[in-house]
């Protein structure tokens, strides 16, 4: 598979002096992956400031595996829109994502300092170059960075808890929901955890 990098460095400057978030986007080309109906009810367009119908600069930041089958099954509601994506470079991101804007954040994220603080500055460059109307995310770990950054630049942030996990919530759920303009929830019972989300409907 062909990849096509977009650099922030002058010609010429040795791959060392290159800063690690400057080589993290990738434009992957090919056909995006099919998904059932959008959760449009989300509310996306009313948290971001506009109108539903209109088209929105949206950031969707998560983990490979479940997290990032979550946020592709809602592909009607994000393909209406200018998007670009942060994941994990793994094998099941490149089939889901071919075609589509990419940056390859830093993992494992799971009681990893170093990461932490690699994907708080990809997150600082990223939402900088991109300037989203919204940053969308299902977990994991990628998710706080993003959210603590975006809340300080001011762009609004919506967070899908993921759906099996439906009477205890996610370590990074908890820790976003205080930094969500929106808190979508896949179960009732999911508001026990909750109570200012809003229940869309499971995707699964």
């Amino acid at each position: 598979m062909s990849t096509v990098f977009f650099r922030h460095d002058k010609p010429g400057h040795p791959a060392r002096h290159r800063s690690a978030a400057s080589t993290r986007l990738q434009v992957l080309p090919g056909p995006r992956s099919d998904a059932p109906p959008a959760v449009e009810a989300a509310g996306t367009g009313e948290v971001a400031g506009t109108r539903q119908h209109a088209t929105l600069r949206v950031l969707l930041v998560c983990s490979t595996g479940g997290h990032l089958t979550h946020l592709v099954r809602l592909s009607e509601w994000w393909s209406q829109h200018e998007r670009s994506w942060v994941t994990f470079d793994k094998p099941d991101a490149r089939s889901l994502l071919a075609g589509e804007r990419t940056w390859w954040a830093y993992h494992p994220t799971t009681r990893n300092l170093v990461a932490l603080v690699r994907n708080f500055l990809l997150a600082v460059s990223v939402l900088l170059r991109e300037r989203p109307d919204v940053v969308v995310s299902s977990g994991a770990g990628v998710a706080l960075p993003f959210f603590v950054v975006a809340k300080a630049l001011g762009v609004r942030t919506v967070y899908l808890e993921v759906y099996d996990r439906i009477t205890m919530p996610t370590l990074t759920g908890r820790l976003c929901a205080p930094l969500s303009d929106l808190f979508l929830l896949q179960w009732e019972e999911q508001r026990q955890a909750y109570p200012k989300g809003r229940v869309v409907g499971r995707l699964f």
